[in-house]
């Protein structure tokens, strides 16, 4: 796995809305310095760094960049209580797997 990869994945999660500017913008400093296309070891490890909310758009940023990998990175549909990214990113695959097919 690259560098900048295990950088992002080591801060966690995005945080949420209420987080201080500068936290925000270190995230998305971070997230910049991966290049695409990601691994699909890579989109796995991403997985893990959706928060709560959008952060402000970051979240798209990082849904985008873990499509860059292999699909789908989330093989089975997530539980009920899940985070909303995770079903995101599998309802984005189905899509895209139903439109490809038809």
């Amino acid at each position: 796995m690259r560098p900048e990869v295990l950088t992002f994945v080591a801060g966690g999660p995005l945080p949420d809305w209420d987080a201080e500017e500068e936290e925000i913008n270190r995230r998305v400093t971070q997230l910049e310095a991966i290049s695409k296309p990601v691994t699909g070891e890579e989109a796995a490890a991403l997985v893990t760094c959706f928060g709560p909310d959008d952060c402000y758009g970051v979240a798209w940023t990082l849904l985008h960049l873990i499509e860059t990998g292999p699909h789908p990175v989330l093989q089975t549909k997530p539980p009920m209580d899940a985070n909303e990214w995770h079903h995101r990113l599998y309802d984005r695959a189905v899509f895209e797997q139903f439109t490809s097919t038809t």
